[in-house]
């Protein structure tokens, strides 16, 4: 017989999710630090694909994120028009395979802060929409 302390949650809609804010600052620094690379630094392809692991999964969180938030606007808004090309593009981007590459995570990276940008933008058109 087998026992387990773990509990399996059903939440397809991810409504436990959304109650959760995103850890923002150590995700906008990791972004920041990314961007300033060089050719020059060494890091190995393990490392690079780590990276670009945690840069991809916390792009899905925001991208979570902007979808529920423009999903609150009037379906004829322009900022939610414009979630859905930036979603559908992010949704592109994130299919692409993971590779221990500079150039790699670096993509990530900026579609991490692409994200955040279309998030900010969508927080000002729902305030402006009440």
């Amino acid at each position: 017989m087998h026992t387990s302390s773990h509990t399996v949650l059903h939440d397809p809609d991810g409504l436990i999710e959304a109650g959760l804010p995103l850890d923002r600052e150590p995700y906008e620094s990791l972004v920041k630090a990314v961007l300033a690379w060089t050719d020059q630094d060494t890091l190995t392809v393990r490392d690079l694909e780590q990276i670009a692991l945690q840069l991809t999964g916390h792009a899905r969180a925001v991208a979570s994120d902007v979808h529920r938030r423009a999903d609150q606007l009037p379906k004829d808004s322009g900022p939610k028009a414009l979630a859905d090309v930036v979603l559908r593009k992010a949704e592109g981007r994130l299919s692409v395979p993971i590779e221990g590459t500079v150039r790699c995570v670096q993509n990530r990276a900026r579609l991490v802060r692409a994200l955040y940008e279309h998030l900010d933008r969508l927080d000002v058109a729902l305030t402006q929409a009440k």
